[in-house]
């Protein structure tokens, strides 16, 4: 009914590296029905730091089976039974992992002796496997080797059976629960508090540090394919090793949480988050006067704290932009050998011109949780100014100072920006063309 598994490995991850040993216990949840350890050649060197941990170095493996070699025994083993490991996720990782490589495929329901002590034995300091058996008085032999370490988790596993009476056993095991899925610190009711809607949601840290932000149309069900998928890459097994506690915001639409969402990665630069850190306009229009007293426009990088009149992702469209300017300026005759104030002036009129073909606009759509609930965007010269709830945006009319008055100012960038460009041209939202 069950396979108790420990295995070691080269690495942390099962996309580059390889397994070492491993040993299965069969077990039918009272007591053991079978055995089975090797060692495996892994076919590449064993990082010193592997073997000053477990022991096991490369003279040890030289004449050990390659895991192609033993794949159709294991796979044999493991059928017909519920995957147990501490750490369940990792372990499952590499054999399901390698047993495919070797034509294999694994598709067995995993078991993590680590949610399982959580409930059955709730309020220890620790539930790693040496300090949950010092707890429990379970003697271990040959720690941090996959036999010693699974006649261990096997002594455990029997006492918790024995202590839970099969309750809790039973349905973290039925169906599709997610106690088989999830990160083995995450605890079960912080999964189910999520709701079926837009939102943007939290991985944090033991210490509630953020470690991933991001978005989703239905949070439930965008966070239990983040863990349901048995992704083998270092990055997601680091993320289920460190993952503890998840919390959200709901959002009125998917627009409002990717605004959100973007705005947090900037703000908290989550370690576990790739996308939009380096999602930015490259350029940026600036002004400044030469010694001759004329203003001169110009394209640089973006300055971190010098504000642009306008940003641009390509050198060509800014150097575009300064053409249709001084296009404009020059209507006005050859005034840039004439006298400074007045082409200064020109050039700043022909400035504000191209500003105000920028939009300002309030957006509005309806509120996926409260059906008497709006969210509203505000746009102002093409920046974005600000999103927030109104009860009745329409009555506000169309003067911008009103909406100033009733939604906060948020961060602005490009990213968001776009989104809010593209909904304008795709008319999607209710948009209210605004007066200063």
């Amino acid at each position: 009914m069950f396979a108790i598994v420990d295995i070691e490995t080269t690495g942390g991850f099962a996309s580059s590296n390889a397994i070492t040993e491993i040993a299965i216990i069969l077990h039918n949840g009272r007591e053991e029905e079978g055995r089975y350890s090797t060692l495996i050649n892994p076919g590449s060197p064993i990082p010193r730091a592997i073997t000053a941990l477990t022991g096991i170095s490369d003279e040890m493996v030289i004449d050990a089976p390659s895991f192609d070699s033993i794949a159709p025994h294991i796979h044999n083993l493991l059928q017909n039974r519920i995957f147990v490991a501490h750490h369940v996720n990792f372990d499952y990782s590499f054999v399901q992992s390698h047993l495919a490589e070797a034509g294999f495929p694994l598709r067995s329901k995993k078991l993590c002796t680590v949610r399982l002590a959580r409930q059955v034995f709730p309020g220890l300091a620790s539930y790693s496997l040496g300090n949950l058996c010092r707890s429990l008085s379970i003697p271990i032999e040959n720690r941090h080797r996959a036999e010693g370490d699974a006649a261990a988790t096997s002594i455990l596993f029997a006492r918790m059976v024995e202590a839970d009476e099969g309750k809790i056993l039973t349905a973290m095991t039925k169906g599709k629960n997610a106690e088989q899925f999830l990160p083995p610190n995450l605890p079960v009711e912080e999964l189910d508090q999520l709701p079926q809607g837009p939102g943007v949601y939290y991985f944090e840290s033991a210490k509630k540090l953020v470690l991933y932000v991001g978005k989703a149309v239905n949070l439930n069900k965008r966070v239990r394919t983040h863990f349901s998928n048995n992704d083998k890459s270092k990055r997601k097994q680091d993320l289920m090793r460190q993952v503890h506690h998840i919390r959200f915001t709901p959002c009125a639409s998917e627009l409002m949480a990717l605004i959100l969402e973007s705005q947090e990665i900037r703000q908290l630069w989550p370690p576990f988050n790739r996308s939009q850190k380096k999602y930015h306009h490259r350029y940026g229009l600036y002004c400044y006067e030469n010694r001759n007293g004329l203003m001169q426009l110009v394209i640089e990088k973006k300055r971190t704290n010098l504000p642009a009149l306008h940003t641009f992702n390509w050198l060509q469209e800014g150097h575009q932009f300064i053409r249709r300017v001084k296009e404009k300026v020059e209507q006005g005759g050859n005034l840039e050998f004439q006298e400074p104030v007045l082409y200064n002036q020109y050039l700043t009129r022909a400035i504000e011109e191209y500003q105000q073909q920028f939009p300002t606009v309030a957006l509005v759509e309806k509120d996926h949780y409260f059906t008497k609930r709006y969210a509203v965007y505000l746009l102002v010269k093409g920046k974005f100014w600000g999103m927030g709830y109104l009860e009745d945006p329409y009555a506000l009319g169309n003067r911008l100072d009103s909406f100033k008055e009733k939604i906060s100012p948020s961060p602005d960038n490009d990213f968001i920006r776009g989104l809010l460009y593209q909904s304008l041209s795709s008319g999607s939202r209710i948009s209210i063309p605004l007066e200063e």
